[in-house]
């Protein structure tokens, strides 16, 4: 398994020792789980975005940054089946950033706000001598399931993905639409781990599988290549595709595909296994699928 950003996460887990009673779910997912003393849950999440990171200035509308600053938070909650509640957003802005420019920034996080029912409702404004930094924190409710964890995959279950992998660098990652409503309708059918797929198909199924205490058999024949790239590695590793990856039984995935209402497709694309080792068939020779996806504190990261 990766390195970097799994061992602290891991560690940080490992330290934190929250109440499974109060915290049902914890760090390593997409969002946490808080109990409410009356009963119910909330979910929360938050994301930091970086100028040179996750968008280029120089080349990105503010208007797309806003809109994907908002996006990214909205797929975590896709990533666990849970709906959307509110959302506080904070910028780091480049000195003599000007008023215009923050509107037009803001003008983007409304865009995602308003087509996916988040409401902003509070924030915080700095300025610095560094690049334009925006974090965005959300919470989220629970859907008519219990949220769907990474941990939680089983032997035999069929691996699969939502739309297609591998065009984020050549844009998708700033259009991108998260897939809330897909996940509500995938957990109702009966999935049993769930992700969105931002650091890479390869890194982030190792995650699952990892967290599972389980291994994969992948099929490079049967990956959804985005017609943008066309090439297998960068599906597997480019990251920042924000589709949703799963996993379910065969019985409850092909009940799913023939209920499908959704324009965007879903492909199985593997099969999770009782091994420890994620691996992955290409002409019809099997190999060990490490994890090549994006890791904030490895050297030679691929973004």
């Amino acid at each position: 398994m990766s390195g970097g950003e799994t061992e602290l996460v891991k560690y940080f887990a490992a330290k934190g020792k929250l109440s499974r009673s109060k915290f049902p779910i914890g760090i390593g997912d997409d969002m946490a789980q808080i109990k409410l003393p009356k009963g119910g849950s909330v979910l929360i999440t938050t994301d930091m975005l970086l100028d040179g990171v996750h968008f280029d200035t120089k080349k990105t509308s503010l208007e797309q940054i806003g809109y994907k600053s908002m996006a990214a938070s909205l797929s975590d909650c896709a990533a666990m089946a849970t709906i959307p509640l509110a959302a506080v957003v904070s910028v780091g802005l480049p000195r003599n950033f000007g008023s215009q420019k923050l509107k037009r920034l803001h003008k983007g996080i409304l865009v995602a706000m308003k087509k996916y029912n988040c409401p902003l409702v509070g924030g915080d404004m700095t300025s610095w001598t560094k690049p334009l930094a925006i974090s965005v924190s959300m919470l989220s409710v629970p859907g008519k399931t219990k949220p769907v964890k990474r941990s939680t995959a089983k032997a035999g279950d069929m691996i699969c993905v939502t739309g297609t992998l591998g065009g984020s660098l050549a844009g998708k990652h700033l259009v991108f639409e998260p897939r809330i409503k897909e996940a509500l309708a995938i957990a109702e059918a009966g999935a049993n781990s769930m992700m969105d797929i931002s650091d890479g198909l390869s890194t982030d199924l190792n995650h699952i599988c990892r967290l599972s205490k389980k291994g994969a058999i992948v099929y490079a024949d049967k990956i959804p290549v985005s017609k943008n790239s066309k090439i297998l590695n960068n599906a597997l590793n480019d990251g920042e595709d924000f589709e949703l990856l799963f996993t379910m039984p065969q019985k409850k995935f092909k009940r799913l595909k023939k209920q499908w209402r959704f324009k965007t497709k879903i492909t199985e694309i593997g099969k999770i296994t009782s091994g420890n080792k994620v691996k992955i068939e290409i002409n019809k020779k099997i190999r060990v699928l490490l994890p090549g996806g994006y890791d904030h504190l490895k050297e030679n990261s691929k973004s």
